[in-house]
Formats: C-alpha cells, sequence, structure tokens
C-alpha cells in the first residue's frame, strides 16, 4: 500500500486539533455539570419581577431588591418564621389593588362602602409592606388547588364574617360562574357555605361571636344587651368543626362591650341555673380555654391547620390620632403614619391571653398560629365602613344631622384591609 507523505506542518496543525478536540472533551462534564447547575440554579432562585413575588423574601423591598442585582432570592422553601410579616408599613399602590372590583362581587352587601355612597377609593389601594421581606402575590387559582378536596372555615362574628366575604370575592373571578355555588345562612341557621365545585373544596363561615354558647348565637336576632354567656359548653358549635381542614377562628369584638359578663353555670335550659357577673378578662380566659380543650382532643394533628386571627382595632377617639377631640374615623382617608401607633380601642391584656391558648396547643403538636393583624390594622383609621353601609334600623334626626354619632368605626370596607389579612392566611397557608 502506498502510504501518503505528511507535510511538517500539516502535521503540526494536525497535533493541535487533536490537542483541542481531547481537552474540550476533558472539560465537557464539568461544561454539563455548570450547564446543570445554572438550570437548577434558575430554578430555585427565580427572578424577581416588580409584582410577581412568589416566595417571601427577606432581601428587603421590591425597590431595594430590583436597584441590588446581585443580591440573589432564597429558596421557595423558606418559612414565615424568617420574618416578621406583621411588622411593617402600609404603601399606596393604585396598579395591583384592589384585588377585585366591588361591583363584582354580590356577596359584599353593607360591606360595599362604594355602593353606599363613598365618595373616595384610596382606601382600597394600600399595599401591605412587611420590613424585611416580601408577601407572596395571592394567587387565586394555587389557593384552590391547595384546597381541592378540602374545606375551610372561618368560625366567630361578623368581623370573621367580613374576612370570609373577602376571601370569597378574592377566589370567585378564577372560577367559571356555573362552577361555584353559594349555600345561603336561612334563619337561625348558622352556616354559610361557597362551593368551588371542579376543586371539590368550601369556604365556610360559622357564626358563634363568642365561640362558646350563649344567648347571642342566632346569626339574626343577637343583638341582646343582657349577654348570657355558657363559659364551659361548647359542643353545640364545635360539632359543626370537627371535619374541617383549615380553620380560622376570631373572637374578641363581643368581649369588650362591659367590664363585666353574666355567666351561666348550667344548662339553657334548666329552670334552676346558676348565674355569675364575672370580670370580661376572666370570663374570655376561661372560655378560650374551653375552646382549646376542644381543639386538643377532637382535631386531626396530621390533618388540620389552625389559625386564630387577632384583634381587630377600632377608632373611636380622634383625639388619639391628631385629629379633633370628639370625632372619631368619620371622614378619614388617610392611614395613620406614626409607626407602633395604638389606639385605646385595643385591649392589650387579650393578646396574652389568646397567645397563652395557642402555645398550649403548639407543644402538644398541633399546627395553630395567631394571625396578628392587629398593630397592622391600628393604622388604618380611614379604612372602616363608617356611615357608608347598609343600616340595621332607621336612623333618627339627631343621627342624620350629626353623621358621626352613628358611624361604624369596628367593620371594614370591602375591598380593603379584610384582604391583607388574608394575603396574611395566604402566605401562611401555602408557605408554610
Amino acid at each position: 500500500m502506498r502510504h501518503q507523505r505528511i507535510k511538517p506542518n500539516q502535521m503540526a496543525r494536525t497535533a493541535r486539533t487533536e490537542a483541542k478536540w481531547w481537552g474540550l472533551r476533558s472539560i465537557f462534564p464539568s461544561l454539563v455539570a455548570l450547564l446543570v447547575g445554572t438550570i437548577i440554579l434558575a430554578a430555585v432562585y427565580p427572578a424577581h419581577n416588580g409584582e410577581e413575588q412568589s416566595s417571601i423574601l427577606p432581601v428587603g423591598d421590591r425597590e431595594s431588591l430590583l436597584s441590588e442585582p446581585t443580591i440573589m432570592a432564597p429558596p421557595l422553601s423558606l418559612t414565615l418564621s424568617s420574618c416578621d410579616v406583621f411588622s411593617g408599613r402600609w404603601v399606596f399602590d393604585n396598579s395591583s389593588r384592589p384585588l377585585y372590583k366591588e361591583g363584582e362581587c354580590k356577596y359584599m352587601r353593607q360591606l360595599s362602602c362604594r355602593k353606599h355612597g363613598r365618595k373616595d377609593s384610596k382606601y382600597q389601594q394600600w399595599r401591605w409592606q412587611p420590613h424585611g421581606c416580601d408577601l407572596p402575590r395571592f394567587d387565586a387559582t394555587a389557593l384552590l388547588e391547595r384546597l381541592r378536596n378540602k374545606r375551610l372555615m372561618f368560625v366567630g362574628d361578623s368581623l370573621n364574617r367580613g374576612q370570609w366575604v373577602s376571601l370569597v370575592c378574592m377566589v370567585k373571578s378564577s372560577i367559571p360562574k356555573k362552577r361555584r355555588s353559594h349555600t345561603g345562612r336561612g334563619h337561625g341557621i348558622p352556616l354559610i357555605v361557597f362551593n368551588a365545585l371542579d376543586y371539590n373544596a368550601t369556604i365556610e363561615f360559622y357564626w358563634a361571636p363568642l365561640l362558646v354558647e350563649s344567648n347571642c348565637d342566632d346569626p339574626v336576632n343577637h343583638r341582646i344587651d343582657d349577654r348570657i354567656v355558657r363559659v364551659r359548653a361548647i359542643e353545640k358549635h364545635a360539632r359543626h368543626w370537627s371535619d374541617v381542614d383549615i380553620l380560622v377562628f376570631n373572637s374578641y369584638l363581643w368581649w369588650r362591650q362591659g367590664p363585666k359578663i353574666k355567666v351561666s353555670w348550667g344548662s339553657s335550659a334548666s329552670p334552676d341555673r346558676k348565674y355569675e357577673m364575672m370580670k370580661m378578662h376572666r370570663a374570655y380566659k376561661i372560655a378560650l380555654n374551653t375552646w382549646s380543650d376542644w381543639i386538643q382532643v377532637h382535631v386531626n394533628r396530621s390533618k388540620t391547620q389552625v389559625f386564630f386571627v387577632g384583634m381587630s382595632p377600632t377608632h373611636e377617639r380622634a383625639e388619639e390620632w391628631g385629629g379633633i377631640a370628639g370625632h372619631n374615623c368619620f371622614e378619614e382617608t388617610e392611614p395613620i403614619t406614626k409607626e407602633g401607633y395604638r389606639g385605646s380601642g385595643s385591649n392589650w391584656r387579650i393578646m396574652p391571653v389568646l397567645r397563652k391558648a395557642i402555645n398550649k396547643l403548639r407543644k402538644r403538636g398541633l399546627n395553630a398560629h395567631v394571625l396578628n393583624i392587629t398593630q397592622l390594622s391600628e393604622y388604618r383609621k380611614d379604612a372602616h365602613t363608617s356611615i357608608h353601609k347598609q343600616q340595621s334600623k332607621s336612623l333618627t334626626r339627631h343621627q342624620i344631622a350629626n353623621p358621626a354619632t352613628y358611624a361604624d368605626c369596628f367593620h371594614w370596607c370591602l375591598p380593603g384591609l379584610p384582604d391583607v389579612w388574608n394575603e396574611l392566611l395566604y402566605a401562611y397557608i401555602l408557605h408554610n
């Protein structure tokens, strides 16, 4: 066979080419590993794009993150324990707020303040910004997926009912009209149910303003001056909660009507039952112990999440935030900006009682959390229904002439503050 003669310069080029190929082949595994690592990092550390918040980010607010591209967001597995989401400030945000339109949610009724004459709408456009982190952006579909084949129930008073209305309005637009249903409250029936049919999920509200049994348990006829509470009796209500996956309780407003309350120690049907006038704080403590004892025995620790919403503050004394003495929340249109503000409408002795009951449950292995909405709600003197609500009875001439005298500084307009309470609830449900 005749061999082809290779020139020296051609041999040199061939050697260089082979060297390059072998060099590339030797580093190829490293390049593959680097590429795979980059893909993993991109999945775990998603780009933070303005309002698209998918995790709780303990690196400052969005503006700081956008101006410092070298800071990398933490992984999605981050828990809420690394950030106090209840400490922060209100930021005006008319681009992403409100989360739903007032006229598109029929469940609002008396909480629809614009419908009842309120002219301004700025109260709908405030976003809660925690110090040092961001809340995840509310995603109705993600929540409904988490609630698939589950029940979420709010239990408590009209403030908790307002939070139920808020959450229903927040998810409603993600469900086709024919794929949702609503079971209204009949006379004397304390339960309301919103059903997302495609998810086999329900969002419910159960009326129990004092949690334990009382003579105020009728969801319609409960305006009773002489209140009587059975602080050791809860089964009549609690049997409706036993198979619920996510329970959201509240009970505060009805415990601040006076220094004492009448307590019954016998059966409500017994003619010889005994009564005792008890200090409100002590009665509340006994009632919460009754509640926590029931939760401990009857709630499935591996299945059920338990939340208790903290005090919802009132704004009845304008002089406390620098307003006119004798006025209240009437015609207030801006939040309070003084950080740490506390008004007299909140009884801070209540919080240690609640935390003690919650801590007892957690020590015994039950997943329980306080949604501490009190401080962030203290700032929102502008967010109450005031006079802009459906009135339960006819107004007097004196009231009509002096609107501040009948302003409701207890309940909240929708869309508005309760939507933020639900964003916090959403963060716990999806990220904890």
